[in-house]
């Protein structure tokens, strides 16, 4: 660019902004994903204030309703769970530069691959149940997210457009079981499988909803640190995410480690269903996600893919979520979790792109 010219003391100055190289795996640091929630803060506020509402006290209603007592905490961590999960998947497939925007779909389908284990199964031992259930929900993820790998592989598909369109695919087999095969008919009309057997559901922790899924989660957490910081395998997925050319040269087969992440990150999303069905809901219901795999993209971002940051990150969506029910107390709607979510994800984008960019001042006069 050429720049505009400004009159400062000392002479005239041409300001430019110039685009750096960057290396792929690059970090900025925390202050992108710091600055963006607190810009989201600020972007959020502009809505409250249209309502005629003082954003300070709707934001402290956020807090206290999420952090302020035990029950809150335990809703916080019952949303992070299958944030955890699925950011978790979604982080493993951004590594090698794979666009996975299909979480949603891989969790409906690995909810729904559990329930089946319940449905179709009779009579089994007990203890074998939520086993079953577990390689259910992972295996119908990972296959789904093989669906979008496969394409791209083969037929150069852009990997973007297959795992959102197979969404609305899982979304639409979600509700053709639970409006009909799978509906309970002692249920009233409600769109849902027949309530999970004891033996069938995640035992809870504490006295709340919190459940042993968590353990899933950060179970998971510490395998994707040990993988990417400790193991070759890793090693190679951050040359294939930082140059994909010189991993072929090196001798990494690039279409078989598409199909290996894009199967583990669709398989964690899976669990993640599997673990909201039996640990949550306790049925296959209409509606059983509120958007967690779309959610899972701004936790991903948020936590810049660090295995650590992916813990922090799914705490504070889940914390979004459950703030933005205790806000209609106060007059609000319990979107107003979407709209903080959404701003945080759009100064997200918006920051890791303007990182790259420098100013740079030129004296004019040929110095």
């Amino acid at each position: 660019m050429n720049g505009k010219a400004v009159n400062l003391p000392g002479g005239k100055y041409r300001v430019v902004m110039r685009k750096q190289a960057m290396a792929a795996s690059a970090s900025s640091g925390l202050w992108v994903p710091v600055l963006s929630v607190v810009l989201a803060l600020l972007f959020s506020s502009l809505f409250i204030a249209i309502n005629g509402i003082n954003p300070v006290p709707v934001f402290r209603t956020m807090a206290v309703g999420a952090f302020g007592s035990m029950n809150g905490i335990s809703e916080t961590l019952v949303k992070a769970i299958p944030l955890l999960l699925c950011g978790l998947g979604v982080s493993f497939a951004y590594r090698i530069s794979i666009w996975n925007i299909g979480a949603e779909g891989q969790f409906i389908v690995g909810a729904i691959a559990a329930t089946a284990v319940t449905v179709y199964l009779p009579g089994l031992p007990h203890w074998s149940y939520l086993p079953l259930m577990l390689l259910a929900g992972a295996v119908a993820g990972g296959l789904w997210g093989l669906m979008a790998a496969v394409p791209r592989t083969h037929f150069q598909v852009n990997e973007l457009i297959t795992s959102l369109m197979l969404n609305y695919i899982a979304l639409l087999l979600l509700n053709y079981v639970v409006f009909g095969p799978w509906k309970d008919p002692q249920g009233f009309n409600f769109p849902g499988t027949p309530v999970f057997e004891t033996w069938m559901q995640l035992a809870t922790i504490g006295s709340g909803r919190l459940h042993l899924g968590l353990f899933l989660g950060l179970g998971a957490v510490l395998l994707y640190a040990l993988i990417m910081n400790r193991m070759k395998w890793g090693y190679e997925l951050r040359l294939l995410g930082a140059n994909p050319e010189a991993a072929r040269q090196s001798g990494i087969s690039v279409t078989k480690q598409i199909w290996l992440v894009m199967l583990i990150s669709g398989g964690l999303a899976g669990v993640a269903g599997m673990a909201e069905v039996s640990g949550v809901s306790h049925r296959l219901m209409y509606a059983i996600s509120p958007g967690y795999g779309y959610t899972a993209i701004i936790v991903a971002w948020l936590a810049k893919l660090n295995p650590w940051g992916l813990i922090v990150s799914s705490v504070l969506c889940g914390a979004v979520i459950v703030g933005g029910y205790s806000v209609q107390m106060i007059g609000l709607p319990s979107s107003m979790s979407l709209i903080l979510q959404g701003a945080i994800l759009l100064f997200l984008i918006g920051g890791e792109q303007l990182r790259g960019y420098r100013l740079q001042w030129h004296r004019t006069g040929g110095e």
